[in-house]
């Protein structure tokens, strides 16, 4: 299954991500833990290196998540068959995306001006689960038509 050059390459790209956040991540919580106890004032609006290291691992996880879609899907269309899909996985996987971003949503805060805050603070965790909730009824729609 590893033959092809781009898919290996893939791996090793991979394997490299998940090592740099292996190393970077801990590294920022105890930078972020000595920064907490040097008390050091800094603004509600600005984000500090760790909150960062967070939305970029959301919009990585986002955009990954959102791609492992387009292979089933394809690979679907292509073959005009669903033989060897396993609607169960995409079926738990929609529930499991709905209640997750409805959970998002549903612990919106009241006020207008925090809610703003948080749904950029939440954004690609929204896009990831409700854009594969949406991926995931048109793999539904193959499994029903093929």
């Amino acid at each position: 299954i590893l033959g092809s050059k781009s898919l290996k390459n893939f791996c090793v790209t991979w394997i490299i991500v998940w090592i740099a956040l292996g190393v970077i991540l801990p590294c920022q919580l105890l930078l972020r833990n000595q920064a907490q106890s040097t008390v050091i004032e800094r603004s509600n609006n600005s984000l500090d290196m760790v909150e960062m290291s967070g939305f970029i691992c959301g919009y990585i996880s986002c955009v990954f998540y959102l791609g492992s879609r387009f292979p089933q899907l394809y690979k679907n269309f292509r073959r005009r068959s669903t033989e060897g899909t396993s609607y169960l996985l995409f079926a738990l996987a929609m529930m499991g995306n709905c209640t997750y971003g409805l959970s998002l949503v549903l612990k919106m805060p009241a006020t207008a001006s925090f809610r703003t805050l948080y749904f950029l603070h939440h954004l690609p965790w929204l896009i990831g689960s409700f854009g594969v909730l949406f991926l995931d009824i048109f793999v539904s729609f193959s499994c029903f038509s093929y």
